[in-house]
């Protein structure tokens, strides 16, 4: 498909790190200089991964102008601004672009389980009035809404919705996808790293990781190697993460790669409620993986 933003490639569901119920801000900083050199394209903080939830309206503008300040213009990013209340949503856009974002990712709206016309006319006041390019989120598993491939193909017509991340893992459903949106310029992303080369293959753009937080390089080697022609290569690289991405989605995400994050060194481990801290087996999962890839713990 044709990319009209540049949301392609290796994208990282950027970790909030925190201290002592704070945002660390130096250890975020720290992290997105090592997401640029690791070959990540495409920065996305606030998101999921990112707790966005429980993140403060004033903690969000800190996360965002941090990251844009430290991508320095090397990387786009994508801010996630989404909720179940479209002036909400509308507004947390509207300040995600105040702070310096170049996009916004939108999870389709939970709890509310709008009909597929109130998805269609939730994203199309987004995109009107938000300012700011916007990215359909599809994750049913957590949000009990499923954003149907006929939808994204009406909304792919509508000025400034530019992709969908599409957290289904279903073939299928991808397939359906390339159908509705017509050759559209339309950016067509993995929400679940274990479907990253399957989407690639599939005619896809890329991947919002959640394990490139803690192995950027590893992520996108799958990236880099498929466009290079490379389909041995890319299977390798995507391969190598399997047992790494088990254990990151074993426990509800972002707990499981914060606890990588402090094995590795790079942040605390801290989440907020009504999320908790991974498990001493996850650690331990996690522990096993990250040296089964000959990565050295802090």
């Amino acid at each position: 498909m044709a990319h009209p933003n540049g949301f392609r490639g290796t994208m990282t569901a950027l970790i909030t790190p925190m201290r002592d119920g704070q945002l660390d801000e130096e250890a975020l900083r720290r992290l997105v200089q090592q997401q640029l050199d690791g070959g990540v394209e495409v920065l996305v903080p606030c998101g999921t991964t990112g707790e966005g939830a429980t993140l403060t309206a004033e903690e969000t503008t800190r996360v965002i102008r941090a990251v844009v300040e430290e991508a320095h213009g090397r990387a786009p990013v994508v801010a996630g601004c989404g909720s179940n209340s479209t002036a909400t949503t509308i507004a947390n856009v509207e300040r995600a672009k105040a702070a310096g974002a170049h996009g916004a990712l939108v999870v389709t709206p939970y709890y509310n389980k709008p009909q597929q016309e109130g998805l269609y006319r939730h994203f199309e006041a987004v995109a009107q009035e938000g300012g700011l390019p916007v990215v359909l989120y599809n994750v049913p598993s957590r949000t009990s809404v499923d954003l149907a491939a006929a939808t994204v193909g009406r909304l792919s017509k509508v000025p400034g919705i530019v992709g969908v991340k599409e957290a289904s893992g279903s073939v299928p459903r991808v397939l359906e996808i390339l159908e509705h949106c017509e050759g559209r310029p339309f950016d067509l992303l993995s929400g679940d790293d274990g479907f990253t080369l399957a989407m690639l293959a599939l005619g896809g753009d890329g991947v919002i990781s959640v394990a490139s937080n803690v192995v950027p390089d590893r992520v996108a080697a799958i990236v880099q190697r498929f466009r290079a022609g490379d389909l041995k290569g890319a299977q390798a690289a995507q391969l190598a993460l399997n047992a790494l991405v088990r254990a990151l989605f074993v426990e509800t995400n972002p707990a499981p790669v914060k606890a990588a994050a402090r094995l590795l060194g790079l942040s605390r481990d801290e989440v907020r409620l009504p999320l908790w801290p991974a498990s001493e087996a996850t650690r331990q999962k996690l522990s096993e993986a990250l040296q089964g890839l000959g990565i050295a713990l802090a």
